[in-house]
């Protein structure tokens, strides 16, 4: 009985090792992302505020208590892109559109580094063909470096 245990017990330590290794290896996607597909808060807010140019399809890719709290005015909430379910409902939304529609995803949930949602929204993104995908880089969290600076956020729903 006891060998059963520490078989038992050896498996089980190898899955929790193997989930965190996985784990960890999400969080680190992120900064994967190539330099030329980011987008700095301030770029953003001058496409915003600009009369000219396209207006990007804005899609927060994180947690649905993060997109309550604050968000960029005009941006979507569709879900947690580290989940099948959120992915799915990104694949949805965009399924209709052009594939050369400026599409921007952001998070915000944590430093850029943890995050896990922007990569498998970008890599979706890009899977379905879309060419012209931006991602908005978060390099702490979206308080400090969207709401603290003073851009323009709306709340709720």
């Amino acid at each position: 009985m006891n060998r059963t245990f520490k078989n038992g017990g050896i498996l089980l330590t190898l899955g929790l090792a193997s989930f965190v290794l996985i784990s960890a290896a999400a969080a680190f996607q992120a900064a994967s992302i190539p330099t030329p597909r980011l987008i700095n808060p301030d770029e953003l807010v001058k496409i915003l505020q600009s009369s000219e140019g396209e207006k990007p399809l804005m899609i927060q890719v994180g947690s649905h208590v993060l997109y309550s709290q604050a968000h960029i005015p005009g941006s979507e909430y569709i879900g947690p892109a580290n989940s099948e379910i959120g992915l799915q409902q990104l694949r949805r939304r965009v399924e209709s559109l052009p594939r050369s529609k400026f599409v921007l995803i952001y998070c915000g949930c944590c430093p850029w580094s943890h995050c896990p949602n922007v990569k498998p929204a970008d890599d979706a993104l890009r899977a379905l063909g879309f060419t012209h995908v931006k991602v908005l880089y978060v390099a702490n969290n979206f308080g400090a470096d969207w709401v603290d600076k003073g851009y323009p956020v709306a709340k709720g729903d």
